[in-house]
């Protein structure tokens, strides 16, 4: 890294500079581990080609019209409740097969320690084994990543990362149902004795269903059993088409949105004859926008395998129209409008914010803030770069929290209240943009020359507010 950074012919002043090309290089190349070749026709690899290689994605877009099917075969009466079950798990495991080879076993292995839990364990001790075990065997897996990216220097395979992404999905449902028991909102299905074992396929599809397999959004057990089983009551085929067609040209928009960022990074990399702050400030921001868009395009992507399947479906709205919004990550658009961190941090990855507000907040007795942002780094895998961004989010929102305590009181006027919302927005913007940076790109390395660049006084700014008010 230092060898990079001391390239004969570049001057001290450029440094930064320097810095911000190699992160421009670890951003492009970081997702090379994704790519895979495969053989297919030519509407595959347009799609591969429109997904710009990424593996989560375009097997995602294969998802649709799988779970277009099992929408259109229930709605019709073709399949029973219990063969839509089936159809669901089965879709999970050879999806699963399909993606992740022998990696596989990872799920499968979850998926049968949640059943063996739910029939061994009483209600009121199963959420502390499920979350505690889970946790440990996802950890397991993140902690042997980190074995071959650090130690041994080499590339882990993509399967294997597309089967820790999913056991991480599978850690939320299998919480979120084992909290679910023992909060008495769901009944055990071995508690009662004349109950059809048959029942069992239900939570074992809920934790294989082919359309949460990769992605999001977070499902409740009882959304999911509802929309399985009221699916000949979905809307009319108009309402649910239009729907699905509205999120599928929103991935569009997001996905091409990412081209023009990509341009304008290379253009910036370009000129490098001025040493203006705004200019290393400005490419940090806009890396972080094209990271951020990735995750907005798959997100929006598993809301369509999901819409697609029929699950989803959040009643009616006031005017009377279908609402399929209850089952949602948010809206980028809306996230990225956020004025404080604090608000960001809800909308952001709006379900896991959900999960780990019911997971932690909710039931840690000191510093709840902490602890839920801590518990996110160890979820997401206790990378360094993972590690210092949750860190920086948590004393960003403990900052706004304080200065908008502060403030509130004083802002009387129109003009100081539109003021302070601009300011507070790019701060919010620049804050968000070292954290997005500092996660995704993981590696300590990395987080040095991310730390080398002036926007890191923003996140600075958040101590000094939290000492000071």
């Amino acid at each position: 890294m230092s060898v990079y950074l001391c390239t004969p012919g570049i001057q001290k002043d450029k440094i930064k500079d320097k810095s911000a090309i190699h992160i421009y290089h670890i951003s492009f190349t970081h997702t090379q581990h994704l790519r895979s070749y495969h053989k297919s026709g030519l509407v595959m690899d347009l799609v591969w080609i429109f997904c710009g290689g990424s593996l989560q994605l375009f097997y995602q877009f294969v998802n649709i019209p799988f779970a277009f099917l099992f929408c259109c075969l229930a709605r019709q009466g073709h399949l029973s409740i219990i063969n839509r079950y089936i159809y669901l798990t089965l879709g999970g495991f050879i999806l699963a097969i399909v993606t992740m080879g022998p990696y596989s076993l990872l799920l499968f292995f979850s998926a049968v320690l949640l059943l063996l839990l739910i029939h061994c364990l009483h209600p009121m001790h199963i959420h502390q084994w499920t979350l505690g075990l889970q946790m440990c065997w996802q950890t397991c897996w993140h902690l042997y990543i980190q074995y071959q990216l650090y130690w041994l220097q080499e590339t882990p395979d993509s399967r294997l990362l597309l089967a820790i992404s999913a056991l991480m999905l599978m850690t939320q449902r299998a919480s979120s149902l084992s909290l679910d028991l023992q909060e008495g909102t769901l009944t055990s299905p071995f508690q009662n004795k004349s109950q059809d074992l048959s029942v069992l396929i239900s939570f074992l599809s809920y934790s294989l269903y082919f359309p949460a397999l990769l992605g999001g959004p977070l499902c409740s057990f009882k959304t999911f059993v509802e929309s399985v089983r009221q699916m000949s009551l979905t809307p009319p085929f108009a309402s649910y088409l239009g729907n699905l067609t509205l999120k599928i040209l929103q991935v569009v928009v997001l996905v091409w949105i990412k081209y023009p960022l990509k341009e304008l990074l290379t253009s910036l990399l370009t000129f490098r004859n001025s040493t203006y702050v705004c200019q290393d400030i400005l490419w940090i921001w806009i890396l972080s926008l094209l990271l951020k868009m990735n995750y907005y395009a798959h997100w929006k992507i598993s809301e369509c395998v999901n819409s697609a399947a029929g699950i989803g479906l959040h009643g009616y709205g006031h005017s009377g129209r279908t609402s399929w919004d209850g089952l949602s990550d948010g809206s980028p658009w809306v996230t990225e409008a956020s004025s404080r961190p604090s608000v960001f941090a809800r909308q952001w990855n709006r379900t896991t914010a959900v999960w780990l507000r019911r997971m932690v907040f909710k039931r840690s007795n000191k510093s709840p803030l902490f602890m839920t942002f801590g518990f996110s780094a160890w979820w997401h895998g206790l990378h360094p770069g993972q590690i210092f961004g949750f860190l920086i989010w948590a004393f960003t929102v403990q900052g706004d929290y304080k200065l908008h305590q502060f403030l509130h009181p004083k802002l009387t006027s129109l003009w100081r209240k539109w003021l302070y919302m601009c300011l507070n927005w790019a701060f919010t913007q620049l804050t968000i943009s070292c954290v997005v940076v500092c996660v995704e790109l993981q590696s300590l390395a990395s987080v040095k020359l991310l730390w080398s660049s002036y926007i890191t006084v923003f996140p600075l700014l958040s101590i000094l507010m939290i000492l000071i008010l």
